[in-house]
């Protein structure tokens, strides 16, 4: 079963393990992305995330059915948080459960790299000196240097 989601909850991991669980499975992989309080040395407070969310969705599910043509995965969970996500709470979560670890770690590692570069969510950095920044993220293909 997969689950795939931009959400303004807080995203519960417990409920990420139970919708990757599958008797065949013996390999479980899982990337956490969270908020930290530190950038280039200016103090984090918050990261606060946008979205086009119809084409971001869209864009989740047509990674999770690209992981599942590349690798033998079972399971998929590709969650973006969006809205306010204060210090060390998740705004990313990209999982995958396999028979073996190698291809649920290659379907994860495929996953967030491939959100980073292609699926319309935007963050902005909110700093505790009152200013804030767009971050551009130099993975993604509109963007160009």
């Amino acid at each position: 079963m997969d689950y795939i989601a931009v959400t303004k909850n807080k995203i519960d991991i417990n409920e990420v393990f139970k919708t990757l669980s599958h008797p065949s499975c013996g390999g479980t992989a899982c990337f956490i992305g969270t908020t930290r309080d530190d950038f280039n040395g200016k103090k984090v407070i918050e990261l606060q995330y946008e979205s086009y969310e119809p084409m971001a969705v869209k864009e989740l599910e047509k990674i999770s059915r690209s992981m599942k043509q590349k690798w033998p995965i079972f399971n998929v969970v590709l969650i973006h948080r969006i809205g306010c996500v204060p210090i060390c709470e998740t705004s990313v979560v990209v999982a995958a459960s396999a028979v073996h670890r190698k291809e649920a770690l290659d379907a994860v590692s495929y996953g967030i790299d491939t959100i980073k570069s292609e699926v319309p969510i935007w963050k902005k950095e909110k700093y505790c000196d009152g200013t804030s920044d767009w971050k551009v993220n130099c993975e993604c293909k509109s963007v160009t240097n």
